[in-house]
């Protein structure tokens, strides 16, 4: 992994990005600030079960695995106010991060069988008694019908306000996350060729992927070739594109227009990649192909014209629009930008149909980490999509990805 400079000045609450994370420092913040919120509140506990969530209250790691294995042998945490550490119970021991005292780190819990509700009570039982206020974001159907003397709220209130806004320690983590997806990238589009499998391209890119320093996979990769045309292409219930559709066996033709999307974690922080190829293209395009780049370039930069602190999500969905000569650039049943952190896609999202309301309310602020998205489409001509990501510093804007966006933005 090649490390990457901030520019100049760049700084989150007066503190300068650093290039390599302080992971000790990062969870005794991140730490600090869930307690904070957990108090403004007034939750006395919480218990976590989502994979993104656990990471980011306790920093501990466990193997990837799919969805099915991963809800019976996930980590759960626990985090109790009034600890300064929080609880782990975790089938990986070894993935609990060194300053977590001994007695924190505890056997596995299964709260997806019924069989596992008894261990869960007695655990929250012996932390925190009955009748305590625990926030909670995920219930298994055999904890609501067999877990009682709790009660329990919704933690996304806490969650929420604690994960939105990155520190510099996290963004590091980010950036990271996001190098190494480039730099694995990198070799999948040299390999890129007529003849090749989607799978191919799949196999290319995660063996480079774990050979850079990859943590774990986060998303299945997408090579999606995209059809000249809506109707040639897959049928939505909403009548726009189809993106994202799985990847095949499907054999790559020269000329396809592949729009790819991959994500990787490092440290527990998500990466996303996103960018067009032309499969045989000789690194060049025709001018329709490089005209919509073009639009799309439009497009983001209309958005980073307006993007800092207090700016709000309507008005940057107000440039886009505007840049994209009235009419919304972006996919319907997908966002203008999303956030990205313990989790591939979360908070703040920016042009959803949450609606207006939602966007105005919405305002940026530093540690903001945003993947911008906007899609371009023209019938007969296929489109270009492509994410770039960037966090919202105390007095504008930092780029956190800069791979190019060959063989668009070549001279023909």
């Amino acid at each position: 992994m090649i490390p990457l400079e901030w520019p100049d000045g760049a700084r989150i609450g007066g503190r300068p990005l650093p290039v390599v994370p302080d992971l000790a420092r990062l969870r005794a913040e991140r730490g600090s600030r869930l307690r904070s919120l957990m108090e403004v509140n007034g939750v006395d506990c919480l218990l976590l079960l989502a994979t993104g969530n656990v990471a980011y209250a306790t920093g501990a790691t466990a193997p990837a695995a799919d969805a099915g294995r991963a809800a019976l042998f996930r980590n759960v945490a626990v985090v109790v106010r009034t600890d300064p550490y929080p609880h782990v119970f975790t089938p990986v021991p070894e993935g609990a991060p060194p300053e977590l005292p001994s007695d924190h780190v505890h056997p596995p819990l299964y709260p997806d069988l019924a069989e596992g509700m008894g261990a869960l009570a007695s655990a929250l039982a012996e932390l925190v008694g009955p009748g305590t206020v625990i926030g909670v974001d995920e219930q298994t159907h055999p904890m609501l019908a067999r877990l009682d003397g709790f009660e329990w709220i919704d933690a996304g209130a806490v969650l929420g306000a604690a994960k939105i806004c990155k520190t510099p320690d996290e963004v590091a983590c980010i950036r990271a996350a996001q190098r190494i997806n480039e730099l694995a990238m990198a070799d999948v589009q040299a390999a890129l060729r007529p003849g090749l499998r989607q799978t191919d391209l799949s196999a290319v890119l995660l063996r480079r992927l774990f050979e850079l320093g990859a943590t774990s996979n986060c998303i299945d990769p997408i090579w999606q070739v995209m059809e000249p045309s809506k109707e040639l292409g897959p049928w939505t219930v909403h009548g726009d594109l189809a993106f994202p559709t799985p990847t095949t066996d499907r054999f790559l033709r020269a000329g396809d227009v592949i729009w790819n999307d991959s994500g990787i974690s490092f440290e527990g922080y998500a990466s996303d990649f996103g960018r067009t190829w032309v499969v045989g293209s000789s690194r060049h395009v025709e001018a329709t192909k490089r005209a919509q780049f073009r639009r799309w370039r439009d497009v983001v930069d209309a958005v980073l014209a307006v993007l800092k602190p207090g700016c709000t999500a309507l008005a940057m969905d107000r440039a886009a629009i505007e840049a994209n000569g009235g009419s919304k650039p972006w996919i319907e049943h997908f966002y203008l930008a999303h956030g990205v952190g313990t989790e591939s896609a979360e908070m703040p999202l920016v042009g959803t149909d949450l609606g207006e309301a939602f966007d105005e309310s919405l305002e940026m602020a530093p540690g903001m980490v945003l993947v911008l998205e906007p899609v371009i489409w023209e019938e007969g001509a296929a489109g270009y999509r492509a994410e770039d990501i960037v966090v919202v510093t105390d007095d504008g804007w930092a780029p956190m990805s800069d791979y190019p966006y060959d063989p668009y933005e070549l001279a023909p």
